[in-house]
């Protein structure tokens, strides 16, 4: 079952790259202006969400952002709460879809849903009623998006560059092991 949406369809500024037995969906906040001009997810010059992923071991190889639907043939998706903007920041987001998502990745039921950022993290919890913002932090939550597990990893937006990038990859290294620890 194919769970990808037409932008031409449903308004969406790119397609949801998800299916059923996925290992982990990253989950980001709004598709960036540049990603929606290429296409392709994490395709600003400053993201390192590609090197991230390979360097924790995700993917055997680096990948490029027009590769991003082989993400599938890894085991992992990409989604985003705000499903009709593009804007290379989080301000002022209308975060009210997020319910909708939530059931898209419900259906899904990847082993992990992990929030590309605390903003993602913060916003989805409190859109659904799971966690107060305060309360969410990196690394592994204690609620879930239906069975899918959740972890909150530091955003890989260049925007977002307060953490040192080895800091960042290892907590995308932890989720990663704990991706790996987790039955399918």
């Amino acid at each position: 079952m194919d769970l990808s949406r037409n932008v031409s369809h449903d308004r969406r500024v790119l397609n949801d790259l998800l299916r059923p037995d996925l290992s982990v969906v990253f989950c980001g906040t709004a598709v960036a202006t540049a990603s929606a001009r290429r296409g392709h997810y994490y395709s600003g010059p400053g993201n390192k969400f590609w090197q991230l992923l390979h360097e924790a071991g995700f993917t055997p190889t680096r990948l490029s952002p027009e590769e991003d639907v082989s993400l599938l043939d890894h085991g992992v998706g990409i989604t985003d709460l705000v499903k009709n903007v593009a804007q290379s920041h989080d301000r002022g987001l209308d975060f009210s879809g997020t319910p909708r998502v939530a059931a898209h990745l419900e259906t899904a039921a990847p082993r992990w849903v992990a929030f590309n950022g605390l903003t993602a993290g913060r916003a989805a919890a409190a859109q659904l009623g799971l966690a107060r913002r305060k309360d969410v932090h990196l690394g592994e939550q204690p609620w879930h998006v239906g069975q899918s597990r959740v972890f909150v990893l530091p955003s890989s937006s260049g925007a977002h560059a307060t953490m040192p990038y080895g800091e960042k990859l290892a907590w995308w290294r932890e989720l990663r092991s704990a991706s790996d620890a987790s039955p399918a």
